[in-house]
């Protein structure tokens, strides 16, 4: 069997030689016209080109044959385009693909994006062409159009696992998934890119310190540590890698407490910091590091000359010149203090710990205004953690400067700088660059505008004239005023330091602060800096989402909440990154350009990767552009883009007039959401026809950059189905001619196989299928879909049409009142919860009518039962009402945070009751101040301080398992008084086939909860149902969102940085209320059952104290089947793990069930159908190979396998390493994996569990059963 990447190759060269006698032919039917200069390929150069795609992308030696290559691309391109030209568009779509391949090796990529999208809207199955979306996601990356770059790549590996170049995908998704904060799947990626022995442009090396560095910002440090000394013992490890791996080692000991005592920590980092130096002496942030270290431990003067070299070897930095503040001040010099931190301030506007330290420095000299200044200007930044605490002290300042006599005599300091918003920056001594310590510098800045006052300065002379008979409190006051003189004439003399960006440590102490970085642009490095963060030294809570880096400071934010976030800091602490050059590898964003840059897009140093650390104190796609490019997808306003540099545009009558040099973008799309797309087999960027196309596909310079922040998406007509066959086709009028549009994800995964593309019928028996599939092949694809065979990758689904009323939002929830047991069993009712029209039904007075005895699951008889059972617990805030305010309670946010921890029943059981005690004690408390005072303010003035902050924290016990029937057996037979389809273990649930137990889903899981314990967003694993049973004695709240709403709430994470499968998220009720997304809220009582249907958004909190029990259940439907499907397709492209094994659970159904559904069984079918053909496609595969499978006989109640490293579902054929078999541990991987390991598959074994016989014999059984009628009797 051929390899992918072979089939990939031959295809591609059958297309580009049809494309060839096209080209003859066209030219052949112009040669009556006017005579051209079109250049002409020669048979040995179309041959040549038939091999060249977007795989050579970063590999392919342009200059090494002393630029043949690029003058054979050059003149092909030449070639490509007075062909379309003449033809006036009406050519083969794959002259545009291959066009699009040309143009972006040659590194021209607005002529690329342009090709690409060409392509993408003429050919209807682009999404079978992996070397398109590869290239297409590569231009999206070079962009930093990390949102459609991600997409582009995923879909790459979900239709071609083997690409060549998957190495290179997981490489740079683990790139953008670490600036996007989202830190898990860019540990899986690059986990996935270390397990490859294909080359790649990282070394091994740098991929293991970024996974050490994501396990360090993952707070996860013991990991971190062994990560970071194991790639030190590495053999021959690069100069600049073992320099930056010692300097994260050593910050990382300085920083976290869990590491060992204080003294051998600070010891262990000195001595990391200084062998770092050693490797790479340039490095101003490890100087800066190691002056922090020798600050903690006392030593003044080496952290003074650490400061120093750190401003010397790199750029000024703001965190640098607050710490050297910080060092003053505790020296006891308040005017050398005044002046670090003023520069600190200069520096970054915004840095909150500096503005914070010099507020404390006027506090300390009794000058309180000044200091209140200074103080409301670090309240402003959105960095400040401790707004509240300010806050008050602001009060307090403002109470004493109003009594008489408050101003006590103390040192007097200059006044206060300019306020934030008008601190000049170019005034700032140290904001330009310098080559040499401050001291030595002959520079002048301008005079500061706190110089000493003539009152002050006819004061000084006075003092001076009789020093010989001042008094003692004189003599000192002359001298605190010849200090300062001295400070300003130095602050004159002093040369402006090189701006170095910094590690924001996070505000802590007003003594000691830990500084934020700088708001100027981070330097660009040899390799593209990739900032890596650390933020291990920041206060709780300050930032929530970690710490990221990434490659370069300016970059296309397409994630900003709003335009201000752009002012943002760029990446803080950028360390000297590995100065390993990387050539044209990269040769996507560099470190000095962005769309809206001067720069020619093809002038620019070619995109390179390398390794240094970044802690940004928000997230990393928020700060990574300078003002004048950051307008983002989210934002409302329009944006400009006129820098003149060539950017892409698509040749159809909507770009057309960005045909024109200097065009504009100006048009955005809505800030709610991104629009639907139309159907997958009619995906139109453009909604023309071929034959109307331009008369010319490269682009104009200074035409409007394609981005996402110029960029509107297509508006649709008419509705797209929902997770359904067809797809709404978007009107010739409903975008704007200055639109630009990458093709848009959006669902649409077909299940109906009898009304298929597939060659394979159902049908037939398994040996015909068999038979069919060998002739088949894998039709150029190695996907192994579950799906449709010719099904395009799953997108997200667009909102329904039409909207609804905004006075529809918020519906009833359905709700039932049981009264006795017939009611519960009465048929209508399991009919009414499955109806899909019902997101969620409410049972009311379930356990009386039944009789349940809830008082099994009361925390008493838990506690009696089994007080050592293993609990885990999510640390909280405890939030106002519906709200979700970030720490500081300054704003609202989606993302949830939480600490995870254990206990055991019994300690939370203590926790529980000791909360409820306090409670009650605060209540009485609050009774007698209302007794004692008639100023009392009312309840809602306390909700609205409520938000305020800071907020107290709750603990809430989630996930305990229920499931061992010897230990709650009087539970799990409590259970069994449920009607059939609510019960855990049923015929017709279809969880109950997968023939294991999945915890807290075919198993029963319990909660325990305090007011304000909160169950985050989410829909169940796989869409599956789900069942709650609220104990008591309190209440809980929900919130439901319908099914066919997901795609928009998946959307509104991906604004938010989080990740919708994976994430931790609260939406706000406000921005859904916009989006049209309508919410059901209710409340659950002491007995009732919530019911969540299939596919249900929900979230929900505890109002009182509360148990519940949970788990999922699975109706016998085609409407969850297919719902289930299409979830663990989605999963599979998101590299997300499905926890419910469809494909074992589809050849249980077959086994065990008789189907009367007739779309159901089609479903089920074909399932069989895919999976028993790639079973067979695998071994072929091997017995070509010369490779024997070894029988393993599938044991009973054995789990289903999933790939140690990727994580699909592996079925039948486990590919195991020998050392591992040898052990009879059998760690699992798929053949896509294992051949990324080993291509040969040398040192694995594959085990076989089913014999192909008698798979087929189950293939061949499975018919449709008859419908069954219900008898008169």
């Amino acid at each position: 069997m051929k390899s992918c990447r072979e089939s990939l190759s031959v295809a591609a060269a059958r297309r580009l030689s049809a494309a060839g006698d096209e080209e003859e032919k066209m030219a052949a039917g112009k040669a009556s016209g006017p005579e051209e200069d079109a250049p002409r390929l020669s048979a040995q150069e179309s041959d040549a080109l038939t091999r060249v795609d977007s795989s050579l992308f970063g590999y392919q030696g342009l200059q090494e044959d002393g630029a043949s290559m690029k003058a054979l691309l050059v003149k092909a391109v030449r070639c490509y385009e007075s062909l379309i030209l003449k033809a006036e568009g009406k050519v083969d779509a794959e002259f545009f693909c291959q066009l699009g391949h040309f143009n972006l090796l040659l590194e021209e990529y607005p002529k690329a994006l342009s090709a690409y999208q060409r392509y993408y809207s003429l050919q209807s199955d682009y999404w079978k062409n992996a070397a398109f979306l590869y290239g297409l996601g590569m231009v999206y990356f070079h962009y930093n159009a990390f949102q459609w770059a991600i997409k582009a790549f995923q879909e790459v590996l979900y239709i071609d696992p083997c690409f060549s170049r998957a190495k290179e995908i997981h490489l740079r998704l683990g790139l953008m998934f670490k600036v996007n904060t989202d830190y898990e799947s860019s540990l899986k990626h690059f986990q996935l890119a270390l397990i490859d022995s294909s080359h790649c442009s990282l070394s091994r090396a740098e991929i293991q310190f970024h996974i050490a560095h994501l396990y360090e910002i993952q707070k996860r440090y013991r990991a971190a540590k062994e990560a970071y000394e194991s790639l030190l013992q590495t053999e021959d490890l690069p100069a600049q890698v073992k320099a930056v791996t010692l300097q994260q080692l050593g910050w990382m000991h300085h920083t976290v407490e869990q590491l060992g005592d204080k003294a051998n920590k600070d010891s262990y980092a000195i001595q990391c910091l200084q062998k770092s130096l050693e490797a790479d002496p340039s490095s101003g942030q490890s100087w800066y590091f190691l002056g922090r270290c020798y600050s903690s431990i006392g030593k003044v003067q080496d952290a003074f000359v650490s400061y120093r070299q750190s401003i010397d070897k790199s750029e000024a930095s703001a965190d640098t010149w607050c710490s050297i503040g910080v060092l003053y001040q505790q020296q006891n010099q308040p005017m050398d203090a005044l002046q670090a931190y003023i520069c600190a301030v200069q520096l970054d506007h915004s840095h909150a710990a500096a503005w914070m330290d010099l507020g404390t420095l006027y506090e300390s000299c009794n000058q309180p205004q000044d200091a209140i200044k200074c103080y409301v200007n670090a309240t402003r930044s959105r960095t400040c953690s401790n707004t509240p605490a300010l806050a008050a002290r602001i009060k307090y300042l403002q109470a004493c400067k109003a009594q008489p006599g408050s101003s006590g005599s103390g040192q007097s300091l200059p006044p206060h700088v300019s306020p934030l918003d008008q601190a000049d920056g170019q005034s700032s001594p140290a904001k330009r660059k310098r080559t040499a310590s401050p001291a030595k510098s002959p520079a002048h800045p301008p005079t500061p505008s706190w110089t000493l006052s003539p009152q002050k300065q006819q004061l000084l002379e006075q003092l001076r004239a009789n020093r010989s008979s001042l008094k003692p409190l004189q003599l000192q006051m002359l001298e605190q005023m010849e200090v300062q003189l001295s400070a300003v004439h130095q602050m004159r003399q002093n040369s402006s330091g090189q701006i170095r960006a910094s590690l924001p440590n996070g505000p802590s102490l007003p003594a000691h602060p830990v500084p934020r970085g700088p708001s100027c642009s981070a330097p660009t490095l040899a390799n593209g800096p990739l900032p890596s963060s650390v933020g291990n030294n920041q206060t709780p809570g300050a930032r929530a989402n970690g710490d990221v880096p990434y490659l370069h400071p300016n970059t296309l934010p397409h994630n900003c909440t709003s335009p201000g976030d752009t002012r943002k800091s760029q990446h803080l602490n950028s360390a000297q990154g590995l100065q390993k050059g990387l050539g044209s590898l990269w040769a996507g964003p560099n470190g000095d350009r962005t769309l809206s840059s001067s720069a020619s897009a093809d002038s620019g140093p070619h995109n390179q990767v390398g390794l240094s650390t970044t802690t940004p104190s928000e997230p990393a796609v928020n700060h990574l552009s300078s003002p004048s490019s950051t307008s983002s997808p989210a934002s409302s306003s329009s944006q400009t883009a006129t820098s003149g540099a060539p950017h892409g545009t698509v040749p159809t009558k909507e770009s057309a007039a960005l045909q024109a040099n200097g065009s504009t973008a100006t048009e955005h799309p809505s800030p709610d959401r991104s629009p639907p797309a139309a159907s997958a087999d009619n995906p139109p960027l453009t909604t023309r026809s071929p034959a109307a196309g331009s008369r010319s596909n490269h682009v104009h310079r200074g035409s409007s950059a394609s981005s996402p922040a110029s960029s509107p998406s297509p508006r649709c007509a008419a509705p797209a189905a929902v997770n359904g066959s067809g797809g709404g086709a978007c009107s010739e009028d409903s975008r704007s001619p200055l639109k630009l549009e990458p093709p848009e994800l959006c669902i649409k995964a077909s299940l109906k196989p009898s009304h298929s593309s597939s060659t394979v019928s159902i049908y037939p028996t398994s040996t015909d299928v068999l038979k069919a599939c060998r002739n088949l092949g894998k039709n150029g694809l190695s996907s192994s879909s579950v799906l449709l065979n010719k099904c395009p990758p799953p997108r997200l689904p667009p909102p329904p049409l039409p909207p609804l009323d905004k006075d529809k939002l918020n519906p009833p929830t359905p709700s039932i009142y049981l009264e006795n047991k017939r009611d519960a069993f009465f048929p209508p009712l399991h009919q009414f919860c499955t109806n899909p029209s019902n997101p969620v039904t409410v049972i009311r007075g379930l356990a009386g009518a039944l009789k349940l005895d809830l008082g099994l699951f009361s925390t008493k008889t838990l506690v009696e039962a089994n007080p050592e059972q293993l609990v885990e617990v999510r640390t909280q805030l405890c939030q106002p009402a519906d709200e979700n305010w970030d720490a500081s309670g300054q704003r609202k946010q989606w993302r949830c945070e939480s600490i995870r921890s254990y206990t055991t029943i019994a300690k939370y059981a203590q926790y529980q009751a000791a909360s409820f005690q306090e409670s009650l004690r605060e209540e009485n408390e609050k009774k007698g101040q209302k007794e004692l005072s008639d100023s009392e303010m009312t309840s809602s003035e306390t909700v609205s301080r409520r938000h305020k902050g800071p907020f107290k924290q709750v603990k809430f016990g989630t996930n305990i398992d229920v499931s061992d029937e010897k230990k709650w057996k009087l539970q799990l037979q409590e259970l069994s008084k449920l009607p059939a389809f609510a019960r855990v273990v049923s015929a017709g649930n279809l969880l109950s086939h997968v023939g294991h137990s999945i915890l807290g889903m075919n198993t029963v899981q319990l909660f325990m909860k305090v007011p304000g314990s909160r169950t985050p967003g989410h829909q169940e694993h796989n869409n599956f149902c789900a069942v709650n049973i609220n104990i008591g004695p309190g209440d809980c709240e929900w919130f439901a969102v319908p099914e066919p709403y997901w795609g928009v709430m998946s959307e509104f994470c991906e604004k938010n940085n989080i990740n919708f499968l994976k994430g931790s998220w609260w939406p706000n009720l406000e921005d859904l209320y916009e989006a049209n997304v309508p919410v059901y809220r209710f409340i659950q009582r002491p007995g009732d059952l919530v019911w969540l249907n299939t596919g249900t958004v929900h979230w929900g909190q505890a109002i009182g104290w509360c148990n519940n029990i949970w788990w999922n259940v699975g109706p016998l439907t085609a409407y969850q089947y297919k719902l289930a499907v299409e979830r663990y397709e989605w999963n599979k492209l998101q590299s997300v793990k499905s926890m419910v094994p469809m494909v074992h659970l589809s050849w249980n159904m077959a086994r065990n069930i008789k189907v009367s559904d007739h779309k159901l069984f089609e479903m089920i079918k074909f399932c069989l159908l895919r999976t028993l053909k790639q079973c067979q496609t695998i071994k072929e595969a091997l017995v070509a190979a010369g490779k024997e499978t070894v029988w393993h006989r599938r044991s009973r109640d054995e789990p289903a396998h999933y790939c140690s490293i990727c994580e699909v579902e592996v079925f039948n054929l486990l590919f195991v390493t020998s050392d591992s078999y040898s052990r009879k541990s059998c760690v699992v991987q798929c053949q896509d994996c294992a051949r990324k390991t080993s291509g040969d598959l040398d040192g694995f074994v594959v085990l076989q569990q089913f014999r192909m016989e008698d798979l087929m014999q189950v293939y061949d059984q499975f018919s449709l059963a008859p419908a069954l009628h219900s008898s008169a009797s």
